[in-house]
């Protein structure tokens, strides 16, 4: 889902890029940087972001976007509409998303859990929804008008005071409420307010969480983290070309869907000391454990330009019934400088897996397995992978 998002000034934004462009090129460990076999910090990675609003540079602005640790108090509340009145209980609606709740909290490593409330009442919106204009391009002040008579009409009945996010979700019913946006508050408007607290970040479902699986939650939420979409936004080619499905911010169904180490690392999940950085040229060898398990190191950067690097991870994609379909070392390039919705990661295809376990399908952009390399010969760049199995792969990444 495309994000409406306010429009945001971008000379401080900018102005602070540049300054961080700068500090990295003046200092010893930056991407230019030490002397060979050094292994550099860390942060000597991390990108800036320079597009002003969700991409994948390691910076966040969390005065407008929701610091993603801890517990996050979410009032869930329910509307319908005179057009289109509830059937069905409140309850077998939530029942489709609110596990999404528990697969944030294991896919942040038990740093983030949505402790969401359920307000299980119809409450009646004052307009038709066919009045609300839900269509791609939905404007921020459309949908900030949407969210509004939401709150007021249940304002009644919840105390907003106590919430850190709303999630709403409409009637089974209102199918001109068709897709699943997540709203940011832009500062200096009068946004929303219910019991003196201002409404700074929603996610307001739509009829594709019938589509999709709980997983939804995942991707929306994220957005209010400052997460980028990693799916194609425009009409031609394959929508989910970019990543595949190895990252819920692409395809939320994809059978490797879970946050990629990058945007775990982005938002405070994987920490600096589970990074392997190569910013200065040199070669390291490195034991990764699989994104999906908890601990270890979780990925080598080489960094190829002020907003660039390549990244390698190790990957467990799964089926149904959570038996192991694609396994191996995920190389995927990373350009900070892209905005949402056109590529800011794009995972390199290894070969297509000949052999997948038994029931599951070859993945696109399969990781590379042991005794495959990637190469860039132009970036100075080579990725070997010389174990794998268990729960991870050791690889071996050189900068030249």
């Amino acid at each position: 889902m495309r994000r409406v998002h306010p429009s945001r000034p971008v000379l401080p934004t900018l102005l602070s890029t540049v300054l961080t462009v700068a500090l990295l090129l003046c200092t010893p460990s930056a991407w230019a940087g030490t002397g060979a076999g050094v292994r550099d910090r860390a942060l000597a990675c991390a990108l800036p972001g320079t597009t002003g609003w969700t991409d994948a540079g390691h910076d966040t602005d969390y005065s407008v976007f929701k610091r993603p640790t801890g517990v996050i108090k979410v009032a869930m509340i329910f509307v319908d509409f005179p057009d289109a009145p509830a059937t069905e209980s409140p309850a077998s609606d939530s029942a489709r998303i609110t596990p999404g709740a528990d697969w944030v909290r294991k896919a942040s490593y038990g740093r983030t859990w949505l402790s969401i409330t359920q307000h299980r009442r119809w409450v009646r919106m004052p307009h038709r929804s066919t009045d609300y204009g839900f269509a791609r391009g939905l404007s921020h002040e459309t949908h900030e008008a949407y969210l509004k008579d939401a709150v007021t009409a249940t304002d009644p009945y919840v105390d907003f005071s106590r919430y850190d996010m709303v999630h709403v979700v409409p009637t089974r019913n209102a199918s001109a409420i068709s897709f699943t946006p997540t709203y940011i508050y832009e500062p200096g408007t009068a946004g929303v307010v219910a019991d003196g607290r201002r409404v700074t970040w929603a996610v307001t479902f739509g009829q594709d969480m019938w589509h999709w699986d709980h997983r939804l939650v995942g991707h929306e939420t994220a957005h209010a983290f400052g997460l980028p979409d990693l799916y194609a936004f425009d009409a031609g080619g394959d929508t989910h070309r970019f990543t595949g499905g190895w990252d819920v911010m692409g395809l939320i169904g994809g059978a490797g869907s879970q946050y990629l180490a990058w945007q775990s690392w982005k938002l405070g999940w994987t920490h600096d000391s589970q990074v392997v950085c190569r910013a200065s040229r040199g070669s390291d060898t490195v034991r990764l454990t699989a994104v999906e398990y908890g601990g270890g190191t979780k990925m080598a950067v080489i960094r190829t330009g002020p907003t660039t690097a390549y990244v390698v991870e190790s990957r467990r994609a799964v089926r149904a019934d959570a038996r192991a379909c694609s396994t191996g070392a995920l190389v995927y390039a990373v350009d900070s400088s892209v905005p949402t919705g056109k590529g800011p990661v794009r995972v390199m295809d290894a070969e297509p897996d000949t052999t997948p376990a038994s029931g599951c399908r070859p993945l696109d952009d399969a990781p590379y397995r042991a005794g495959r390399s990637f190469t860039d010969p132009a970036a100075g760049v080579r990725i070997d992978v010389l174990r794998s199995g268990g729960y991870g792969e050791t690889v071996r990444v050189t900068k030249s």
